[in-house]
């Protein structure tokens, strides 16, 4: 099923249309991502609205839309309002989660139709993702092995964690990725132990842990991975905490399948950590699923209740920290099947020391 026709499909009696305004859902709608703009879905017809800078390009590759030009002559509100008066619209389902105050109060003062909140609905789609999407996904997750392949060999002693993140964002685009993820997260030493710390001018040392997580863009679809290495040695301590990581994701991806709970999942990896003494050390959850976005749902954690649907592209990123000392964290994304799932990052997991 087309995209567009699952977002048809909604239109079943709560409301009539739907006020796509956020990128990722017109990219979802459209099957093609325009970086500015607004659309209307409804069963009477869809159109996109956007201005002289992506006009071109949305004519050329919006399917399913009829695409329309805003100007000062034609602003978005009265386009909007054009389609509401052609389609017969009295009530449009709109992404809360998505607009500011402001936004909203715009779009409620100048539009002749009634907005209910319709996030969810609207949202809910993503969480399984069709073959293509995934094919899309792979080759994200393709161009981000290759980057980390390509920016060991340039990890010294000496060198600075903003030094090493120009560098593996040099590497990103270098191997095909048409983005980032999202902003890398480089750290080093004690600084590993910041689950999501902030590179700086601290320089990398002998028997350091560095800690990687990044992803690259295609298409703009998401990957994400996050490796951690030792730099010249690492200590006993060091080893140890790492194996427990890799233990347990080992574990947790073995348990992995759709029909799982998040949580269910979730537990399996936090057992094995806080049976080793480090329950305490693991405060996020296991994993998240992403796709046109680094976080979106279902997630792996003590929260989600829910079955995970067929075709979820989920991480698996447990980690222990040690504050002052350093931390540990393995990333993989894997997508799941009705019997497991299928790690699709290529990347190695053991224990390595640069």
């Amino acid at each position: 099923m087309k995209n567009l026709e699952k977002y048809l499909s909604l239109l079943n009696g709560e409301v009539d249309g739907l006020l796509l305004t956020s990128r990722y859902s017109r990219h979802y709608g459209a099957e093609f991502d325009i970086a500015e703009g607004v659309a209307i879905v409804t069963k009477a017809g869809c159109r996109y609205f956007t201005d002289s800078r992506y006009i071109e390009s949305a004519e050329k590759n919006l399917k399913g839309f009829e695409v329309l030009m805003t100007d000062r002559q034609h602003t978005p509100f009265q386009r909007l309002n054009d389609a509401i008066a052609d389609f017969g619209v009295t009530t449009l389902g709109y992404e809360e989660n998505y607009l500011t105050v402001a936004e909203l109060q715009g779009y409620e003062k100048n539009l002749n139709a009634k907005l209910v909140p319709f996030n969810k609905p609207i949202f809910d789609f993503r969480a399984s993702k069709e073959e293509w999407e995934i094919a899309l996904m792979k080759k994200a997750q393709e161009i981000t092995d290759k980057a980390f392949r390509e920016v060991l060999p340039r990890i010294k002693i000496g060198m600075s964690e903003l030094e090493l993140q120009a560098e593996l964002i040099y590497c990103i685009y270098k191997n095909g990725g048409t983005g980032l993820a999202f902003d890398p997260i480089v750290v080093s030493g004690p600084n590993t132990s910041l689950p999501h710390g902030v590179a700086g001018e601290r320089k990398i040392q002998a028997g350091d842990f560095v800690t990687m997580d990044f992803g690259a863009s295609y298409m703009g679809y998401c990957a994400d991975m996050t490796r951690t290495v030792a730099v010249g040695y690492a200590t006993e301590e060091m080893k140890k905490v790492y194996s427990i990581v890799l233990e347990a994701q080992n574990a947790a991806i073995a348990a992995t399948k759709a029909g799982v709970t998040g949580a269910y999942v979730d537990g399996v990896a936090r057992k094995i950590i806080e049976d080793a003494g480090y329950g305490e050390n693991f405060g996020h959850g296991y994993g998240h699923s992403l796709g046109l976005e680094i976080h979106e749902a279902p997630n792996m954690n003590t929260r989600n209740q829910e079955p995970l649907p067929v075709n979820a592209v989920c991480s698996a990123e447990p980690g222990i920290y040690l504050p002052g000392k350093f931390g540990v964290r393995i990333e993989d994304v894997t997508v799941l099947t009705e019997d497991g799932a299928i790690d699709i990052t290529a990347s190695p997991k053991n224990l390595m020391i640069v």
